[in-house]
């Protein structure tokens, strides 16, 4: 009983390892729009979106299923005629804030944007307070 339950565990372990991406990449992520004006579009909206597997890579740099995935409907979506913003919106209504480079000041993000100026405006009181007038000895 013992043997059977150590080798339902190890399958449930390795069944996920052996998961990879079977299906080949997606017909626009390695390769460019037709029109020079289209590609220059999708592209820089690329350089402005975030791979969700590597985290610090723009999805025109990554070379993850993802990635590639998301530059296929970025151009897609750009050879239909829809706009930059339209592609953005749809990414970030999909994966989140977090994929786009340029996050719009909202109920979510807004901390982001605040804290910085919070934690200065801390320091400078607490620097002031430290090493204000009248504490010389």
């Amino acid at each position: 009983m013992i043997r059977l339950l150590f080798a339902a565990t190890l399958l449930l372990v390795a069944v996920p390892t052996t998961a990879q991406d079977k299906l080949p990449p997606a017909p626009y992520a390695y390769r460019q729009l037709d029109d020079p004006q289209q590609e220059d579009s999708a592209k820089a909206l690329m350089d402005t979106l975030r791979c969700l597997q590597c985290q610090g890579q723009a999805i025109s740099d990554s070379d993850a299923p993802i990635a590639g995935d998301m530059r296929n409907q970025v151009r897609l979506r750009i050879a239909q005629g829809e706009s930059p913003e339209a592609i953005r919106a749809w990414l970030v209504e999909r994966y989140g804030s977090y994929v786009s480079y340029k996050p719009h000041i909202g109920l979510q993000t807004w901390p982001l944007f605040v804290a910085p100026a919070a934690f200065v405006a801390l320091a400078a009181l607490v620097l002031r307070k430290r090493f204000g007038k009248g504490d010389s000895a």
